[in-house]
This record gives C-alpha cells, structure tokens and sequence, in this order.
C-alpha cells in the first residue's frame, strides 16, 4: 500500500458523525443539518432538460480535453463575469468538479523529489488542499486567519524558509468556511512571492457567484489582469456549477489560466482518466450560458441571510460575510471554547447539525484557529434555516441564564 495514506487524516464529516455516534437527539424536533455545504436548491430545469436530451452520449467516449463547444461556453463565462479573453483551447480545461481537479492539480504540479516540498494552505481550510499535499509527497503548510481582517489569512505569518520550499498555494476566495474575499493588494502579494520564489497558485473559487455585496468578488484571473499579468504566470483558477446552478451530483466545473500549465494538467488527466461524460458537458454548457437561474440563486441566499444573521448575532459573535453560503460564529463564553461540546448539546437538546469549526483547521504553532467557533451551512430552505437559528437562540440562550 501507499504509505502516505497513512498520514491522511479522517474528513471532518466522519468526525462529526463519530462525534454525534452516542447521542439521541430530541424527539420533539424534527431533525434540521447545517453541517455539510452541499447546495439544496432546486436544480435548474433547463439544466435538467440538456441532460436527459443528449443521452445519445453515452454511446461515445469523451476527449478529456472536453468538447470544443463546452469549453467556448466556459470562456464565454469568463468574458461575462470577469471581462477576461481566455483561449479555450490552451487556456481552459473541464474537470469533475473543482474537488478532483484540486487533488489531480497537486499531482501534476509538485515534484516530490526536491527537499523539503511544501504546499501552503489557509488555516482553516478545504481538507482537500491537505490530502493533495500530502499524497503529491510534499508537506502542507498552514498560514492562519487574521479576525481582525475578516478572517483573511495572514500571509506576513508564513516565513521566507517556508516560501523558499513552497511549490504550491492554495487560496480559497470567497473562503471555506470565512467567506473573506480576497482583494487586489493581497493578490499583488501572491504574484510578487510566486514570481520570487517559483510556486504555483491554486484559487479555489468555487463560492464566487454566492455574494452579498453589490459588487461580485474578485477572481484570481482578474485580479492578474488588472496587474498587467495577462499571460496568468503561474496561476490557475477552480471553479464549480455545484453551487453556483445547484448541480453537486453533476460534478461539473472547469480550470483556466497559464497556458503552461493546462498543458502537462491535460496531460496527466488523460492517463488519470478525467474526461467528463458527454451528457455531462452537454448539462454544464446550457448551465454555463444561462446566467438567470443564477441571480435567482443568489436572491434566495441573501433573503435567507437577512433573516437568519441577525438572529444568531443577538446571542453569538457572527456577522453576514462577503459571500459564500457559510455563517462562521464564534460559540459564546459560557461553552468554555469548546465547539465540539456546543455541537453534540444542540444536537442533543434541540436536534441541529452544526460543524465544529476545530475540525475545519488544524494545530499549527500552538493554535487552532477553528476551535471556538462552528460553521452554519445555510443550504436548507429558508424556513428550515430560520427555524434552526431560533433553536440555537433558544439552546444559547438556556445556558447563558
């Protein structure tokens, strides 16, 4: 067996499940889960009607590079969104969903043989980026977030000795489980220590449509334009239909960026057997030129926050982010930091699945910057999101008098 499976680590669901393996929750609720981030809104019909109206596909194996029409519909959507000229045909690849092509990424970009490799990640973070690095032969690094800048990370913490080493980063804007968004210094940052020291930058943005401002976020590809880096030098951006149009079970999403890269990415996916299955593409080229359902999406989550963010803030340190559909709240003093206490209690009193936000970090230099918080999937519909937070007022509220 491959020895480096032995230092993955459990996946915080299987944590939260054994966390909870003991407990009857309360009958007299009916049962309501904010732990895992997987989108409940009704799928797109017209997505639905492109995958039942190309079942023809199946008869035919995919290119892994994708049809040349599905990646013109995903440039099409970065011309839209981000006013950015991509060539579909070096620029651009399809993957199945931005999960995979995380890990696949981390594969093709880190060469295990040099001493000391390292892959920097934010902390807390998409376990992903941790079992990618450390099954790639390289060692992950944790840079921590910084409350005091809305739960960004604090890259001034992670030393030269480590940047030196470093072969890949992986940023995650609008952020898992924060929802910070990163803005056009942080990025000039990140181009100025890539270009220093020779790293590739991973950005997963798979939250970006999901937002409560006026003005969407900033991508990584835009972002490396307005810095007059249009050739995307060591940038490669993730993104998802899963949230975005509602489609997890389509794993459907795309990587763009350096050319150099997409490269020797296409070339390792094609031996990895990473092609998208031709309904698939036909679903995800209707999902990508089709931007209505996604405004409604996005109507329903800031409609669900208006009323569920003020509740929580009357009895917790929480506030709306800038985007994302996560509320991530720090538990009040009496539960003694303990997040994992707060979520095995509500579940049992009040039958809500919260996720402690521990299980989302790890502890690096002394300090888990999860711990003392969880983090609220507000997916459900908006009903059944109100209804969860009056219970976690009521069960806040029952400890503190």
């Amino acid at each position: 067996m491959n020895p480096l499976l032995s230092r993955l680590q459990p996946y915080p669901f299987e944590r939260l499940r054994q966390l909870h393996a003991d407990i009857t929750p309360n009958p007299a609720y009916r049962p309501i889960s904010l732990g895992i981030g997987e989108p409940r809104h009704a799928t797109p019909q017209l997505i639905k009607d492109a995958l039942t109206g190309s079942l023809a596909g199946l008869a035919s194996y995919p290119a892994t590079a994708g049809e040349p029409r599905l990646r013109q519909s995903m440039s099409d959507w970065l011309k839209r969104r981000y006013d950015l000229s991509l060539n579909p045909a070096t620029q651009i690849l399809p993957v199945n969903g931005s999960r995979e092509a995380l890990f696949a990424l981390a594969q093709t970009v880190i060469d295990p043989s040099q001493p000391g490799a390292t892959v920097v990640c934010p902390n807390p973070f998409y376990q992903i980026y941790e079992g990618a690095a450390l099954l790639a032969g390289a060692q992950p690094w944790f840079a921590p977030s910084d409350p005091a800048r809305n739960f960004g990370v604090d890259w001034a913490a992670v030393p030269e000795a480590v940047w030196a080493k470093n072969q890949l980063l992986f940023v995650c804007s609008p952020g898992n489980p924060t929802g910070a968004v990163m803005g056009l210094a942080e990025w000039e940052l990140l181009f100025g220590l890539s270009d220093q020291y020779g790293f590739v930058i991973a950005s997963d943005e798979c939250y970006s449509e999901i937002y409560f401002r006026d003005e969407p976020p900033l991508g990584g590809l835009q972002a490396a334009a307005q810095l007059g880096r249009h050739d995307f030098k060591n940038l490669i951006s993730l993104t998802s239909l899963s949230k975005r149009s509602n489609v997890p079970g389509l794993r459907s999403g795309f990587v763009a960026g350096d050319a150099a890269l997409i490269k020797p990415f296409l070339l390792y996916r094609t031996y990895h057997g990473s092609a998208m299955s031709p309904i698939v593409q036909a679903a995800s080229i209707a999902a990508w030129n089709d931007e209505l359902h996604v405004v409604e999406n996005r109507a329903l989550y800031r409609e669900k926050f208006a009323k569920v963010t003020p509740l929580l803030a009357g009895v917790m340190d929480v506030a709306l982010p800038d985007a994302g559909f996560y509320l991530w709240a720090a538990i009040p003093d009496v539960f003694q930091g303990s997040d994992t206490a707060f979520s095995r209690e509500l579940l049992a009193l009040y039958n809500v699945v919260v996720l402690p936000g521990s299980y989302l970090a790890r502890d690096a230099r002394g300090f888990n910057p999860g711990a003392g918080r969880i983090r609220m999937a507000l997916v459900a519909e908006s009903a059944e999101c109100v209804e969860a937070a009056q219970r976690i007022v009521q069960f806040i509220q029952s400890k503190v008098h």
